[in-house]
C-alpha cells in the first residue's frame, strides 16, 4: 500500500504530454479515463487469448446469448472481445484511434456502460486532432506493468489521489469526492463492532449502500473488513453518485471485483432515488459538508408537502444552505423495519448538532432521531482530517436496534485528541507532507482505542454517556408588562390634517377634541396610562365628541405616549380568566431555553423572577407535539459535555516568562553591537 503514491504519480506525470493543448483543469477528462481502461485492460489480460478463441467458435450468436458465454470465458462479468489491448495498440501508430475505438467496442456492454460516463469520444478525437492519443497511450502501456498485482483497496488510493490533484488544479472540492481511507476504516469498525458474532457466522450475506459514494471507498474498504473477519461472508454493496467520473471509477470497480455493477446508480440521490425500493443492513456516508440543496429545492418540497411521513422527508427540512440533514433522512428511510433493523453511519462537520433553534426544521430532525431513540453515538474526531477542509467533523452512528445497555442513551466520545496536545496524541498523528487541507490522519492505535471505547459504552476521560432528553429543551417565552408615560404635546398643522384625512374627521371636531385633552391633562407628565384611557373613555361619550371614534381618539392619545420603566403597567381591558392581566411589551420579549428535565415553572421562579419580578410566561405558546408549554428544541452542544477549565496562569509564572524573554533580548543585542 505504501508504494500507491508513486503510482499515483507515474500516471499524474502522462498529464505532462496534454500541457499547451488542455487546460490543466480538463487533465482528468483524460487521464481518468485512460486509467479505468488500463487497470481494465490489465484484469482481462490473463484471459485475453481464451476469450478470442471462445469468440471466434460462437460469434454468430445473439449478443444476449454471447455476451455470458465469453464472460464466462474471462472468469469474469465483463471481458473484451477486440483483437487489441493496449500493447497491440503501440504497434500502429497510423491507426491508433480507430483502433482504440475498436477496442472500446469490443467491452461487453456492463464495461462500456462505464465508459461512456467519461464522455471519452470527445477526448480521443482531440487527442487525435493534437496528435497526441498515440503518446498517451504509450505511456499507458509502459504503466501496466507497475500497475499489475494493485489491489482494489490501492487502485481506490491511487484515483482519489489523482482526482484531488485534478481538483486542486480546477479549484474544485475533492472532498465531495472521497473519504481519507482511515477515516472509512474507523467507521466500518464502529458500523462492524457490536456485530462481530452475527457475521462471523458461516455463509452470512449482508447489504451495505452509501447514498453519496463518490469513487466507492467506503463500499471496497467495508468489503475488505468483512472478508477479513469472515472469508465466507458476502457483502452486497449499493450506492449511488452523481459525479459521472467518481461514478464510473465506482462502477468498473465494482465490475472487477465481481460486485453488481448494477447495484452503483447514477444521479442525485434526493431528487432521483436509484434504490427506491431497496432496504439495508449497514449504510455508510461522507455527504458533501454545508452544500445546498436549491437545485432539487422543488421535488424535495414537494416530497416533504405531499407525502409527509410516507415520503423520506417527514421529520422536517434544514435550511437550503446545507443539506446535511437531508441525507440523514434519506438513509434512515433505507432501514429494515421487519425486526432485523439497520445501522448507519455519516460524516458531519458542526452544523447538524446544533443549527436551528428550537422548532426550526433542523431541530425537529434532531427531535425525530433521538426520540425515536435512533441515535445511538456521536464521535467528535480531530480538525485537518480532510482534503478540502480543515474543520472539526463528528461521525454518527444511527440504529433503531440498539443494544439493552444502550435503550434511552446516547454515547459521546472525544477523539479530537485536545485533552493530550499534539505530543503524544492518543487519537491523531500529524502528517510529514500536508495534502491539500489534511494535516492529521488516524493512526491504527487510534482506531483500535477509539473502537474499543465505542464499545466499552463506559463513561472514562473520552467517554461520556447521557439520557436521550438530556439533549431536548422548551423554548419559553418570557413577557414583561407595558409601561407608558404619557404628556400632552404640540399637534401640528400637517398631523391635524392626516388625522382628519385617515379618520374622515372635521379638522375643527379634531382641534375640539384636542382642547378638550388640554384641559384634562395640560402639560403634565403622567405615569399611569390606566388612568388616561379611562378618561378619555368617558370623554367620548360626550355627545360633543360623538364623530371622534376610538380608534381616531387613541391614534392622538398614542402619539404623545413613550415607554418608560418607571410608569405603570399598562392593563388589559378585556382579560380571561387565567391570563395575565397587563398588556405585554414585545420590545422587552425574552426566551429561556429550559432543559427538558427541569420544571419550567421552579426554573422561572429561580433563575427569571429575581432578576425580572414582572415578568410572566406565555403560556399560550405552547409545543405542537405534546401541547406542554414551551416549543420543544434540541441541540447537542457536544464543546459544553467536554470542556475542561484551565486554571489562569499565576502573576509569578508570567514574571518569570517575561524576564525569560528580556534576558534573551538582551543576549541578541549584545551580539549584534559586537
Amino acid at each position: 500500500m505504501s508504494n500507491f503514491k508513486e503510482k499515483a504519480n507515474f500516471i499524474w506525470s502522462i498529464a505532462d504530454l496534454l500541457r499547451g493543448h488542455y487546460k490543466q483543469a480538463d487533465y482528468g477528462k483524460v487521464i481518468l479515463p485512460f486509467t479505468v481502461l488500463r487497470r481494465l485492460d490489465i484484469i482481462l489480460e490473463s484471459t485475453k487469448k481464451d476469450v478470442l478463441k471462445v469468440y471466434e467458435k460462437h460469434k454468430d450468436k445473439k449478443p444476449e446469448t454471447l455476451e455470458p458465454i465469453l464472460n464466462n470465458a474471462a472468469g469474469l462479468k465483463f471481458h473484451n472481445k477486440s483483437k487489441f489491448d493496449f500493447n497491440e495498440l503501440t504497434k500502429d501508430h497510423n491507426n491508433v484511434a480507430a483502433n482504440l475505438s475498436n477496442y472500446i467496442n469490443g467491452f461487453s456492454i456492463s464495461a462500456r456502460d462505464i465508459i461512456d460516463y467519461f464522455s471519452f469520444d470527445e477526448q480521443i478525437r482531440k487527442l487525435d486532432e493534437y496528435d497526441l492519443l498515440y503518446l498517451v497511450i504509450q505511456k499507458f502501456s509502459d504503466a501496466g506493468q507497475m500497475l499489475k498485482g494493485t489491489s482494489s483497496i490501492e487502485m481506490g488510493y491511487i484515483f482519489e489521489e489523482l482526482i484531488r490533484k485534478f481538483a486542486e488544479l480546477s479549484n474544485e472540492t475533492a472532498g465531495e469526492h472521497f473519504t481519507p481511507r482511515e477515516v472509512i476504516r474507523l467507521m466500518v469498525n464502529l458500523l462492524f463492532n457490536s456485530d462481530k458474532n452475527i457475521l462471523r457466522k458461516k455463509g452470512i450475506v449482508k447489504t451495505l449502500y452509501d447514498p453519496a459514494c463518490g469513487t466507492g471507498g467506503m463500499l471496497s474498504i467495508a468489503e475488505e473488513y468483512l472478508h477479513e473477519l469472515n472469508p465466507d461472508a458476502k457483502l452486497e454493496v449499493f450506492g449511488q453518485e452523481m459525479n459521472p467520473e467518481s461514478y464510473a471509477i465506482c462502477k468498473s470497480d465494482m465490475l472487477i471485483k465481481e460486485q453488481n455493477p448494477a447495484n452503483i446508480k447514477f444521479g442525485n440521490s434526493f431528487t432521483q432515488d436509484g434504490l427506491s425500493d431497496e432496504k439495508f443492513d449497514y449504510m455508510l456516508s461522507n455527504p458533501p459538508f454545508g452544500v445546498e440543496w436549491k437545485k432539487g429545492e422543488k421535488q424535495i418540497k414537494d416530497e416533504y408537502y405531499n407525502n409527509g411521513w410516507a415520503g423520506r422527508f417527514g421529520a422536517g427540512l434544514p435550511p437550503i444552505s446545507d443539506g446535511s440533514l437531508l441525507f440523514l433522512q434519506h438513509m434512515v428511510s433505507k432501514m429494515k423495519r421487519d425486526g432485523e433493523g439497520s445501522k448507519l453511519g455519516i460524516v458531519f462537520n458542526g452544523s447538524p448538532l446544533f443549527s436551528g433553534g428550537a422548532g426550526s426544521g433542523t431541530s425537529e430532525i434532531r427531535r425525530w432521531i433521538i426520540e425515536n431513540d435512533m441515535l445511538e453515538a456521536i464521535i467528535a474526531m480531530p480538525d485537518q482530517l480532510f482534503y478540502n477542509t480543515g474543520i472539526s467533523t463528528y461521525i454518527w452512528i444511527v440504529t433503531d436496534r440498539k443494544s439493552k445497555e444502550r435503550k434511552g442513551k446516547v454515547q459521546m466520545i472525544n477523539a479530537t485528541g485536545t485533552n493530550k496536545g499534539d505530543k503524544d496524541n492518543p487519537f491523531y498523528s500529524k502528517m510529514l507532507r500536508s495534502l491539500g487541507n489534511k494535516r492529521k490522519e488516524i493512526h491504527e492505535n487510534a482506531i483500535k482505542l477509539i473502537t474499543e471505547i465505542y464499545g466499552e459504552f463506559q463513561e472514562g476521560e473520552y467517554c461520556k454517556l447521557f439520557d436521550n432528553t438530556d439533549f431536548a429543551y422548551r423554548r419559553v417565552t418570557i413577557e414583561r408588562p407595558l409601561r407608558l408615560k404619557f404628556q400632552l404635546g404640540e399637534l401640528s398643522e400637517e398631523t391635524l390634517n392626516v388625522i382628519s384625512e385617515d379618520f374622515k374627521i372635521l379638522r375643527t371636531d379634531v382641534m375640539k377634541f384636542y382642547t378638550e385633552l388640554k384641559k384634562q391633562f395640560g402639560d403634565n407628565v403622567h405615569l399611569d396610562f390606566n388612568i388616561v384611557r379611562d378618561k378619555v373613555k368617558s370623554l367620548l361619550k360626550k355627545s360633543e365628541f360623538k364623530s371622534i371614534k376610538d380608534k381616531a381618539a387613541f391614534y392622538i392619545i398614542n402619539l404623545f405616549c413613550e415607554k418608560d420603566q418607571e410608569a405603570k403597567e399598562v392593563k388589559k381591558e378585556k382579560v380571561k380568566e387565567g391570563e395575565p392581566i397587563y398588556e405585554s411589551d414585545s420590545e422587552l420579549r425574552d426566551y429561556e431555553s429550559i432543559p427538558f428535565k427541569q420544571d419550567i415553572y421552579e426554573y422561572f421562579e429561580k433563575e427569571v423572577k429575581p432578576h425580572v419580578p414582572d415578568a410572566w410566561i406565555d403560556e399560550k405558546k405552547r409545543d405542537e407535539k405534546d401541547g406542554e408549554v414551551g416549543i420543544v428544541g434540541y441541540e447537542i452542544n457536544f464543546t459544553k459535555y467536554f470542556y475542561k477549565y484551565k486554571p489562569l496562569r499565576s502573576l509569578e509564572e508570567i514574571r518569570k516568562d517575561i524576564l525569560e524573554i528580556e534576558n534573551e533580548t538582551e543576549g541578541m543585542i549584545s551580539l549584534l553591537n559586537l
